[in-house]
């Protein structure tokens, strides 16, 4: 039913941008996306907090919570590394795109800054896409697999965008850890794409 209200949610998001439509309250909140955000992220802390164990969970993981961004930032330049090679786009910039990690917003605009509009554009579909693929795959990949799976699909967005569909669809524990994954791959993402491009040359 969630996906569902999701995909009613972003159809009816595409038509309103392509009617023309200006209603005060709508443009309100696209200009205060961060503000809505931060609510969300006040509810996710309350009711994580909420979580009876979740501290010691904490502890027993230690340096181990390092292994999810490690992981998913390997694999998505590896990921770059191959459509580098499929595509005939060079590595750096390839590497830049994929870097991303789902955070299409940052990633488009600064790939578009060094390398063009188009391949700005590029960079940002692509992070959109993941993000897209991420939040329609998390209930098959709870389902089938584990939560570890739906936060490596989930990437820098697993804090934010995707974390209701972790709330939903995981437990309090991959909650926590996909918070904190979400944190360090957004922290990441300046520095692969800074490292990308310096390379690069």
């Amino acid at each position: 039913m969630m996906v569902i209200l999701a995909v009613l949610a972003l159809a009816g998001g595409v038509g309103y941008g392509l009617a023309g439509w200006d209603f005060a309250a709508v443009e309100w909140l696209t200009a205060h996306t961060d503000l809505i955000l931060y609510a969300l992220m006040l509810l996710v802390g309350i009711s994580v907090g909420n979580h009876e164990g979740i501290g010691q969970k904490l502890r027993e993981y230690h340096v181990k919570i390092l292994l999810f961004p490690c992981g998913i930032v390997a694999g998505s330049l590896l990921g770059g590394a191959v459509c580098s090679l499929l595509t005939h786009l060079p590595l750096a910039e390839s590497e830049a795109i994929a870097g991303g990690l789902g955070w299409y917003s940052l990633t488009g605009v600064t790939v578009g800054k060094l390398s063009g509009a188009q391949l700005g554009s590029i960079a940002f579909l692509s992070n959109l896409l993941r993000e897209l693929f991420a939040f329609f795959s998390i209930p098959f990949l709870a389902r089938k697999l584990d939560g570890y799976s739906c936060i490596a699909a989930a990437g820098a967005t697993s804090e934010d965008t995707t974390l209701p569909m972790m709330i939903r669809y995981t437990d309090g524990e991959t909650v926590v850890l996909s918070v904190l994954n979400g944190v360090l791959c957004s922290a990441c993402v300046p520095v692969i794409l800074s490292v990308c491009y310096s390379l690069g040359g």
